[in-house]
């Protein structure tokens, strides 16, 4: 008759070699599933976003140059380093080392390669800044202002959005941004364009997208406490979607044609009418133009000296003219103030001055 100690041992080792060999197979079996997802998880990890504007493959050109240029000096300034300080260690506790002359030639070379890079990387980036910085004339204009915390953005055509932005694919599109409260910064990472938004101002940029789908935007700059949720997305669309997309979005009338009514609304044609008299100068195809100034200087009549006129009146003085112009500065609002800046840029145009 078997001892219930012989019974009890040989079922403790039974389980336990059972349970080792379960042990073994679960961690052998997370082990494997661990080797199978790392492609998965290196596929989802993104070495850059993608590149989806005319200027995306050059920007991107450029900091693979400066990464590598800074990996291959790295390399070698610290391999030399290295090098040196064991080839030249103290020896014995006595000896001491000897005097050197540096030879022209190198220091030549260290003087010259690295000054060099300096004028590429020069004359590189300042291209692509002054390439990004001038929006071809064909360029399709969107009003954008930002606030905490959101973007609003409007179509020259008069669709507005929040957070959202639709633009055709291969049509360059001109952002013309200013914010209603402190500094943000308008981001598309996949467009590689960047550029602060800031309060009592207007700046541009431009992009041209090359493929169709849904991209990143954020705001990049630190703009309070839900600094984090101003994001949103743009939608790159066919010109056939686009052109649906406008065609059935909410009936709006035009920025310029909301900008006439404000005009209207607020007496300006009294005094900027060309049968007005002589009170104020007459808006038709100003826009753009150079505009003497009574101090002498000259400056292109743009968005931000309209928006100064109308808001700061006695700093823009026109030689021949009275000031006479009141401020509107609490009346009109950003978002008014783009409309109107739409309505003046729309008499400018051939159709508007030959009254088409």
């Amino acid at each position: 008759m078997r001892s219930p100690g012989v019974g009890l041992e040989a079922g403790a080792a039974a389980y336990a070699s059972h349970a080792k060999d379960r042990n073994g197979t679960v961690m052998m079996g997370s082990f494997q599933f661990g080797l199978d997802s790392l492609p998965v998880a290196a596929a989802m990890m993104q070495f850059k976003p993608p590149a989806a504007s005319t200027i995306a493959d050059s920007v991107d050109q450029l900091y693979l140059f400066l990464t590598g240029i800074t990996i291959f000096f790295s390399v070698l300034i610290f391999s030399i380093i290295f090098y040196f300080m064991l080839k030249y260690r103290r020896k014995a506790p006595g000896e001491t080392g000897t005097a050197t002359h540096t030879p022209m030639m190198l220091e030549l070379t260290w003087t010259i390669i690295p000054s060099l890079i300096c004028v590429v990387l020069f004359v590189w980036s300042s291209s692509l800044y002054v390439r990004n910085g001038r929006p071809p004339a064909s360029s399709t204009e969107i009003f954008v202002i930002g606030k905490q915390w959101m973007w609003h953005l409007q179509h020259p055509e008069g669709p507005r959005e929040i957070n959202e932005l639709h633009v055709p694919v291969g049509v360059p599109v001109k952002m013309t941004m200013t914010s209603q409260d402190v500094i943000h910064d308008f981001y598309i990472p996949a467009f590689r364009v960047k550029k602060d938004v800031l309060p009592g101002r207007y700046s541009s940029i431009w992009f041209q997208p090359t493929e169709t789908g849904t991209f990143h935007l954020f705001c990049a700059q630190y703009c309070g406490t839900n600094h984090s949720e101003m994001i949103g997305w743009v939608y790159v669309m066919s010109p056939t979607d686009y052109a649906t997309w406008l065609a059935g979005g909410e009936k709006t009338e035009s920025m310029a044609a909301q900008g006439e009514q404000l005009f209207s609304q607020f007496g300006c044609g009294n005094c900027h009418s060309p049968d007005a008299g002589s009170h104020a100068p007459p808006l038709a195809g100003i826009y753009g133009k150079p505009q003497k100034m009574q101090s002498g200087e000259t400056r292109v009549v743009d968005e931000a000296l309209i928006r100064q006129s109308i808001y700061f009146p006695s700093s823009v003085h026109l030689p021949g003219y009275q000031q006479i112009m009141p401020t509107y500065q609490g009346q009109i609002d950003e978002e008014q103030m783009l409309q109107l800046i739409a309505y003046v840029k729309s008499l400018s145009s051939e159709e508007r001055m030959s009254g088409k």
